[in-house]
């Protein structure tokens, strides 16, 4: 079935950010984004009647956000693989709005992992093979697919705080992000150094947050508030749980995920304007630009230097400052949709990107282990 172009994104909202208020929980910042979503859109709670919702803070998060903000909707999916499962929640929410499962669908997230601290609020599964060795995770995953990759195909420490910089350079553009001071190369070479080749600055943040996006047919979001933001085209894949299981540390399965979303679109990478792709560390977003086919194999290191994802560089590259300078509340993927559908709408200010017709934003779960692209539109693309 072609599905392009059925469904819009019609209203997208984040919640506080950074550090909210003492007693704050993650239902609340959920409820935030919720309702500043429905009114971006020009909806309201009354309308919903398909809830897509995921958390590291609750197993029965769909119900939880259901009760709290009052609602009984007709459609439910907590699809949990991290933060690629809101990616994985457009894909659903697609096929429940054109199959006449629901017509207004929420996909929501919250955490409060700052104030609360992540050892209360993100709990990790017991990993029975790896938890003996004492790895440091998530980074030590993540740190050896680096380490791999600098050793398979020459890229330097250099070439990963390219990417660091890059975000905080789009985040100093961004009156929301958590950190907005000037970063240099020598400043994430030399900062602490967390699990080698990674400091801190290779790292993303730890914030509280909340984000929120509304679905709904196209003919309906005709008469909505603002200008629809189609969906062009998914793709989902997983490749593993366990780090220890993955085929190739230096390549994931956004190369099916990819594969999908671009054929069900019926576009190519030359047509993408912006990249909103998941940052959890420098090395994801260079593994993705190899993977999603905007550069070969192990050429991702020289592909982002000299600020070429930078702003005044070719390939904008998670222009709200990413989760290395935005904010990164646990699962980040909801975020990213948030700015590709601003960068359509052309609504992002200072560092709005000229004449953008195509999105793509692509969330990673886990431990490089869930993979999945959206491709958004406006109605040129369609």
């Amino acid at each position: 079935m072609d599905l392009k172009g059925k469904v819009c994104v019609v209203g997208a909202a984040e919640s506080d950010l950074g550090k909210v208020a003492a007693n704050t929980s993650h239902l609340d910042l959920i409820g935030q984004a919720a309702i500043r979503a429905l009114d971006d859109a020009g909806l309201t709670l009354q309308d919903v009647d398909g809830v897509f919702a995921a958390t590291s803070q609750s197993r029965m998060v769909g119900l939880g956000t259901c009760e709290y903000l009052g609602i009984k909707p007709n459609f439910i999916d907590s699809t949990q693989i991290g933060g690629s499962s809101f990616m994985s929640h457009v894909s659903h929410a697609v096929a429940a709005i054109t199959t006449g499962k629901c017509e207004v669908a929420l996909i929501v997230y919250g955490s409060t992992q700052r104030s609360m601290s992540r050892a209360a609020t993100s709990q990790r599964e017991l990993a029975w093979y790896e938890d003996p060795f004492k790895p440091m995770m998530p980074p030590s995953a993540y740190a050896m697919s680096a380490a791999r990759h600098m050793h398979e195909f020459g890229t330097t420490r250099e070439q990963l705080a390219e990417i660091a910089v890059a975000a905080r350079k789009w985040a100093m553009m961004n009156p929301v992000a958590y950190s907005r001071d000037p970063l240099t190369i020598e400043d994430v070479l030399n900062a602490p150094m967390i699990s080698y080749p990674f400091t801190i600055r290779d790292c993303c943040l730890v914030t509280d947050g909340g984000g929120a996006i509304v679905l709904t047919s196209a003919d309906r979001a005709k008469d909505l508030k603002q200008p629809p933001v189609f969906v062009l085209g998914t793709g989902e894949q997983i490749g593993h749980a366990n780090i220890s299981s993955m085929d190739d540390m230096t390549t994931t399965a956004a190369v099916e995920s990819g594969k999908k979303a671009f054929e069900a679109a019926g576009v190519s990478q030359r047509d993408i304007d912006v990249l909103a792709l998941y940052d959890a560390f420098t090395i994801t977003t260079l593994l993705f630009l190899e993977d999603l086919g905007f550069c070969k194999k192990g050429e991702g290191g020289s592909f982002v230097e000299n600020g070429r994802i930078a702003p005044g560089g070719d390939l904008p590259v998670n222009t709200s400052g990413g989760g290395l300078s935005y904010c990164h509340p646990g699962m980040y993927g909801l975020f990213l949709l948030i700015e590709a559908t601003r960068q359509v709408r052309g609504q992002c200010g200072e560092r709005q990107v000229k004449d953008v017709n195509v999105a793509l934003a692509h969330g990673n779960g886990g431990v490089l282990s869930s993979q999945c692209t959206v491709i958004l539109g406006d109605s040129n693309a369609v």
